[in-house]
């Protein structure tokens, strides 16, 4: 499971370092795609996989949109032998990774917020009450 919140830079290049704990999780290649909020999610390639699967099973009708956002950014990467992955220019620019970066776990998957981002959403109140209220309707 992806979890935990890790600050770190990424260079001119566009390469930031994988926090070690993921990387035994992720393995040696995993995938970077958009995700909502504007930020990147990172799926080992077997959630990626599934992830694949599940939206290709559903009508075309019905999945279309969905699998253009997922699928037309759909990155695969590779962790260097210092640790660190080559983010491609078309996410850092859709996620604003400039940077100060933040690599958060999200149980199966997790994202790349670039920092202010980051704290503007875990700032959020009305981001707090969904959670509240989402708690609230599982139970929890």
């Amino acid at each position: 499971m992806l979890t935990g919140t890790y600050e770190n830079k990424m260079d001119v290049k566009g390469r930031t370092f994988i926090p070690v704990k993921m990387r035994k999780e992720l393995g040696l290649s995993f995938m970077i795609t958009r995700w909502l909020d504007n930020c990147l999610a990172v799926y080992t390639m077997e959630k990626w996989n599934q992830l694949a699967a599940t939206l290709n099973s559903q009508p075309m009708a019905k999945s279309r949109d969905t699998k253009r956002f997922f699928f037309s950014s759909a990155t695969e990467v590779e962790l260097d032998k210092q640790g660190r992955i080559l983010i491609p220019q078309n996410l850092r620019d859709y996620a604003g990774l400039e940077q100060d970066i933040v690599v958060i776990g999200a149980g199966d998957w997790a994202e790349i917020w670039s920092r202010d981002r980051w704290m503007q959403y875990s700032e959020d109140e009305n981001v707090k009450l969904k959670v509240e209220q989402s708690m609230e309707e599982l139970g929890i």
